[in-house]
């Protein structure tokens, strides 16, 4: 069931950037956005509203929205885990569309956000209602959804019930997150196939963490199962405070280059990409861990 094309959501500003101990400059984080921007990205997740002692990294969200730049061709998406930081998102005025998150076990669901699952849930709702009053769009991603760092293993079943009840309010999408990098191709295709059916028109996106080198097969084969939209972040970077062992996302990078050379259009630009994932590496002064920006350039350019 493979496509001409894949959406890329970049992360790595609020994804990427959430689990960083030493604090990066606002401005670093714009200078990352509008990198995205000049390698194609055409929704980003900007920042997220939550408790900044909780997330001390994303404590200047509202200032990040302030110099987010205005693109009418750019949707940027703010992450939001109540109505509270629902409101935050729209006083803004600079966020198109509102990220829900509901979370497949209560035990993670009490760390990341102080709630049981079907609390979660729950939330997702008010924030979709805050999202239609505001004139913005909103979306939800079920989080744990292939395996939990607390409870192991999280029942398909459970998965797609969570899909089903969040279907009901009609949010724009409803994304599948393996927030701790456990998930195989087997699962994978199954899950994304079982939701695809049930929330059907509503669109499927998937979001994967690289942590036991499986996001890309993941990606693959989600892609094939039906999912049209890959969160990726530049640089591979990321991870979860609430969530132990969680590593980073999967590198845009990696995913635009393994896509674009099967024939499956992304609209992003890898050599772009591959001197953002360069720069961020100095902003962070580190190598980044995704791969394609190690390797020489293939096919050599001329």
């Amino acid at each position: 069931m493979y496509t001409n094309s894949v959406e890329i959501v970049e992360v790595a500003p609020r994804d990427g950037l959430q689990n960083e101990k030493a604090l990066i400059a606002t401005a670093d984080k714009l200078a990352l956005i509008e990198r995205a921007i000049a390698a194609g990205a055409r929704r980003i997740e900007a920042t997220s509203f939550v408790n900044p002692r909780a997330v001390p990294q994303m404590a200047d969200a509202e200032d990040v929205c302030a110099g987010l730049p205005a693109r009418d061709d750019v949707t940027f998406i703010g992450l939001v885990m109540n109505r509270r930081g629902a409101d935050r998102a729209i006083a803004t005025g600079r966020v198109a569309q509102l990220g829900a998150v509901s979370v497949a076990t209560d035990t993670f669901a009490m760390a990341n956000q102080g709630q049981t699952s079907d609390g979660s849930v729950d939330a997702a709702r008010g924030i979709f209602a805050a999202a239609r009053e505001a004139g913005l769009s909103a979306q939800v991603t079920i989080a744990a959804a292939f395996g939990c760092p607390f409870e192991g293993e999280v029942a398909e079943a459970r998965v797609l019930a969570m899909a089903e009840a969040l279907a009901a309010d009609a949010p724009a999408e409803i994304g599948l997150a393996d927030t701790i990098g456990v998930a195989n191709p087997a699962q994978v295709a199954s899950m994304v196939g079982k939701v695809r059916d049930l929330i059907a028109p509503i669109p499927v996106r998937v979001h994967f963490h690289n942590t036991r080198g499986t996001g890309l097969a993941n990606v693959w084969v989600a892609v094939a199962a039906g999912a049209r939209t890959v969160d990726a972040a530049i640089g591979g970077l990321g991870g979860c405070p609430f969530a132990p062992g969680a590593a980073g996302n999967v590198s845009t990078e990696d995913v635009v280059y393994m896509l674009e050379r099967a024939g499956i259009s992304t609209g992003l630009s890898l050599s772009e990409l591959v001197a953002a994932n360069h720069w961020l590496g100095g902003v962070m002064d580190r190598q980044l861990p995704g791969m394609v920006a190690k390797a020489p350039p293939f096919p050599k350019q001329a």
